[in-house]
């Protein structure tokens, strides 16, 4: 018999679903959209409201009744993608600011059609791997920050809104 131990040196953790609020307490889209083209036409941050914090609220709470660990707000941001545009990649740690980064980016659907998120990844000499994930109405995404990443508006008649949320984990 041969003795051999395996050790995880590191893993890319995603996490997805629906958010189901309380009865009572769904959450306004309406006050949402708003809030993404306000911040997109004024060119300003994005403002706080009562529904987006619900969501937060709700979100940073199931992940850490779920998985233990705690997401402390960084920064939101509401992004409109017209008919079939596609983001740059992006990536939202600074490689030269590591301390000051976000740990985690979390991606919202407020309202979609036919979207998707691409996630580019290394597995071992694999390079440049993806995983492509539809990203829904009501949905949301949440992998580590220093994952780059495209966001896809594949149909051809409306805007998409997405709203992105960083976080630090402590």
């Amino acid at each position: 018999m041969v003795d051999i131990n395996k050790n995880i040196l590191s893993q890319i953790d995603l996490y997805s679903g629906t958010i189901s609020m309380p009865k009572g307490f769904e959450i306004d889209k309406n006050t949402l959209q708003t809030d993404i083209i306000t911040q997109q036409v004024h060119d300003c941050p994005f403002p706080f409201s009562r529904e987006w914090d619900k969501l937060n609220t709700y979100l940073r709470e199931h992940i850490a009744l779920e998985y233990n660990f705690t997401l402390v707000n960084k920064l939101s941001a509401g992004y409109m993608f017209k008919p079939d545009e596609i983001s740059y990649p992006e990536k939202d740690v600074d490689e030269l600011d590591l301390r000051n980064s976000p740990d985690y980016t979390m991606l919202y659907g407020v309202s979609l059609n036919n979207c998707s998120v691409r996630i580019y990844y290394d597995s071992n000499r694999r390079k440049s791997r993806s995983w492509d994930i539809p990203l829904e109405n009501n949905k949301f995404l949440i992998f580590p920050s220093t994952q780059q990443y495209v966001i896809t508006n594949k149909q051809k008649d409306n805007l998409n809104l997405i709203l992105k949320t960083t976080y630090e984990y402590i």
